[in-house]
């Protein structure tokens, strides 16, 4: 049996259809195509290598680059989709009492792993405004927001779930939303769809590493996954182009082609504009999704 492409996209997953334990409904705004899944059974989550939970896709295309219209419109659909599960997940409606532990994944010194440390830069952190000014009661305003890169254990020596939980047992947030890149099995998809999940994440999963977790169980309150895919890996490539030029996945020699040789991952020759602008973008949606 062929082994499973790594993809941290439920769409990429098996999980485009309605199936069992599976549901699926498509929607569109403002021209963005936005999958959402649910995956309801532990049947169906073996099957698809995915948690249960709800898991929220936003084709972008080239929003980015289409001027301030098409990139406004586009954060719009993205706060909307991050307010209704960021209340549905925690049971209460945003408000001026409402806080939020935005955390940034990653390696901040490696472009494709730097989404959440860039994306955490450019948050407004509001936790310790004065609620007393009057100003804040005449204008929209973000909720209480703070803001964490955690970096990388290799950085710090120690596991991101161990400080979200020392900062959340602390700071006693409503809800923790974590920042991350990703990695998808298309090259289509790299800096072109946003993923919003409300199972957690696992730091480093996207290239294979195993860290532990950080969801509703190993850090007490609940976690939303937020994230973008910038690196597909080469296995991937080698895959794609063996089926396109007829060699077929249950050929004998299938396995040692595409895994023979060393695996490593590939990212989109502008990758040093384009973090930058999906970190503002992720920010910029963030700051409006959580504005009372």
């Amino acid at each position: 049996m062929a082994q499973r492409m790594r993809s941290d996209l439920a769409r990429e997953c098996g999980c485009e259809e309605n199936g069992e334990g599976v549901r699926v409904l498509r929607t569109h705004a403002c021209g963005h195509e936005i999958l959402r899944v649910q995956i309801k059974s532990e049947e169906a989550a073996k099957r698809i290598g995915k948690p249960c939970g709800r898991y929220v896709t936003v084709s972008c295309g080239k929003a980015l680059y289409k001027g301030e219209r098409a990139a406004e419109e586009l954060r719009r659909v993205l706060a909307v989709e991050l307010r209704e599960m960021a209340e549905r997940v925690v049971g209460k409606r945003i408000q001026h009492s409402f806080s939020l532990l935005v955390i940034g994944l990653g390696n901040a010194q490696m472009t494709p792993d730097a989404l959440g440390p860039q994306t955490v830069e450019r948050v407004s952190v509001t936790r310790f405004e004065d609620r007393e000014e009057r100003m804040w009661e005449l204008c929209d305003h973000p909720c209480r927001i703070s803001a964490l890169a955690t970096g990388v254990s290799c950085q710090t020596g120690l596991e991101t779930a161990e400080i979200v939980r020392g900062v959340v047992s602390v700071t006693n947030p409503d809800l923790v939303l974590a920042v991350d890149s990703l990695a998808a099995r298309a090259t289509s998809h790299l800096g072109t769809t946003v993923q919003l999940s409300d199972t957690g994440i696992q730091p480093g999963s996207g290239i294979g590493g195993g860290r532990p977790a950080l969801t509703a169980q190993t850090v007490g309150v609940p976690v939303l996954a937020l994230g973008v895919p910038t690196v597909v890996e080469s296995e991937t490539l080698v895959k794609d182009a063996l089926v396109r030029f007829g060699i077929e996945e249950d050929m004998p020699e299938f396995e040692d082609l595409v895994h023979g040789g060393k695996s490593f991952f590939v990212t989109p020759k502008e990758i040093d504009l384009l973090v930058p602008s999906l970190a503002a973008l992720l920010a910029d949606s963030i700051e409006k999704a959580f504005s009372v």
